[in-house]
């Protein structure tokens, strides 16, 4: 059976019509078929998908289930009790954890089926998925091309048919740029939505948990059931999770929509500006009122975003060091050796740089110059999206200045490489939702997506706006390659 639509899927099983069991069956053969190509996957266990089907099948009969049977791929930096859990980095290449992460709990308790964990860049630190010390995934619809990162496998799964959802997460852009390259829907909420309890720690002010589908109306589905407050972590909101469904059904007419312009200097692709101020002529069309709205702090967004997260990260990574849990060398000959080569060959080349940033930025001397000062330009940022958003109900603007890029393109050229997250990070740093939709295709046939941006907690209007959209303007796909 066809599992692209989580609805389909859903409704099929709570009414007896297939199987949980079927429904996996079909996901674990997509995957045999399109996986040794992909490489979406790090860790995909049959036996357990298949049982966890049967468990589902036997509790559909005492009652329907929000999310019976959808088959859902997992990012490796969510922790999946007994199940590998890796960051894709050879310092946790054996680890199992002990809990699961409440986003993928929550999901489970809705009768969703974890298929596998998915190829990301290592720790989540990367924009191509290429960072990841196993493997390199590939674009589906260019096996030539990178699928973005860092959830590059959560989106290449749920393109090419391996799942029905998938869970990414999201620091500066790592589900909405994968998402945008691979033609699918991703949502970075609001931080704070969604519990960050399990999800292994990057850059903890700007994290976020973060659902990927193909239609804003499945991604609906599922962060209705993920989103809301949690014990397990303070930063979770109390906010009240609205029905996302019923937001749905409302008009957009009459929204009023921001075009920043800052979004559309130099550096943008030209076919990628075309698809971009078509989709926003198809908007005007679909009775929403356009305007131009400026976010004068956007230039300082990349230096910011590369200093806060860096060091967030040197924090965070501190406690991967041979000592407790995870890789150690063998034979050291004391415990500084055995801290230096362990967190040495460990970590890879994007990682140790990332830390080494950190680190500087955080010491004696320089915080203050550094970190201290980013976090000043930091609540520029957030003023700029305040002011904007007195005026507008949604900003409109390309997700990546290009369309995918090649593997190896931008490998030996960091800061070519961070530049492609230049749309996306301000949203992180503003704790404000995001969500690329599809909008188009370059010549080449590679996949353009939209970005709007939101309101603090307002998911819902962005889903709303987002599935409008694609329910009127939805591109033809050019086909799969594999």
């Amino acid at each position: 059976m066809d599992i692209r639509d989580a609805y389909v899927v859903r409704d099929a099983v709570n009414a007896g019509e297939v199987s949980a069991r079927e429904v996996a069956e079909a996901a674990l053969r997509r995957i045999e078929e399109a996986d040794g190509t992909l490489k979406a996957f790090l860790t995909v266990e049959p036996e357990r998908v298949l049982a966890r089907a049967g468990e589902i099948d036997r509790k559909v009969k005492d009652g329907p289930l929000p999310l019976a049977g959808v088959p859902v791929a997992v990012k490796d930096n969510l922790c999946t009790k007994g199940l590998r859990t890796t960051c894709a980095s050879k310092i946790l290449e054996d680890w199992r954890p002990p809990y699961d992460a409440t986003a993928v709990a929550r999901l489970e308790a809705a009768g969703a089926v974890v298929v596998g964990k998915t190829n990301c860049d290592e720790f989540a630190m990367g924009s191509s998925t290429e960072n990841s010390a196993f493997q390199a995934t590939r674009n589906p619809y260019d096996l030539d091309r990178i699928p973005g990162g860092s959830s590059g496998g959560s989106a290449v799964a749920v393109a090419a048919g391996m799942a029905t959802l998938a869970l990414g997460s999201e620091t500066g852009g790592s589900v909405r740029q994968p998402a945008s390259f691979c033609n699918i829907t991703g949502l970075k909420p609001t931080y704070g939505r969604i519990s960050r309890y399990g999800l292994v720690a990057y850059a903890s002010s700007l994290d976020c948990v973060a659902p990927m589908g193909n239609s804003p109306r499945d991604i609906a589905l599922l962060l209705s059931q993920v989103a809301g407050r949690d014990g397990h972590d303070s930063t979770s909101s109390p906010e009240p999770v609205p029905d996302y469904e019923a937001e749905l059904r409302r008009p957009v007419k009459g929204m009023r929509l921001g075009i920043p312009k800052e979004f559309f200097g130099e550096g943008l692709d030209a076919e990628v500006r075309a698809a971009i101020e078509a989709g926003v002529k198809n908007a005007e069309s679909l009775g929403c009122e356009i305007a131009e709205v400026s976010l004068p702090h956007t230039p300082y967004a990349i230096a910011d975003y590369y200093i806060i997260a860096p060091a967030e990260a040197s924090s965070n990574l501190a406690r991967y060091d041979g000592v407790r849990y995870g890789y150690r060398v063998d034979a050291p000959r004391d415990l500084l050796d055995m801290y230096q080569r362990t967190r040495s060959t460990g970590f890879g080349a994007e990682v140790r740089r990332r830390i080494m940033i950190g680190t500087y930025a955080l010491s004696s001397g320089y915080y203050d110059a550094y970190y201290g000062r980013a976090m000043k330009v930091r609540t520029l940022i957030k003023r700029d999206y305040d002011l904007a958003f007195e005026k507008v109900d949604a900003l409109v603007s390309p997700v990546s200045p290009t369309p995918a890029f090649k593997i190896g393109e931008k490998s030996s050229d960091p800061l070519s490489m961070y530049l492609s997250d230049i749309y996306t990070v301000t949203a992180n740093l503003a704790g404000v939702p995001g969500v690329s939709v599809p909008c188009g295709f370059t010549r080449e046939g590679l996949p353009i997506g939209l970005q709007l941006l939101g309101r603090q907690f307002q998911e819902g209007a962005l889903l709303r706006l987002a599935q409008s959209y694609l329910d009127a303007f939805a591109p033809q796909a050019p086909a799969l390659r594999v």
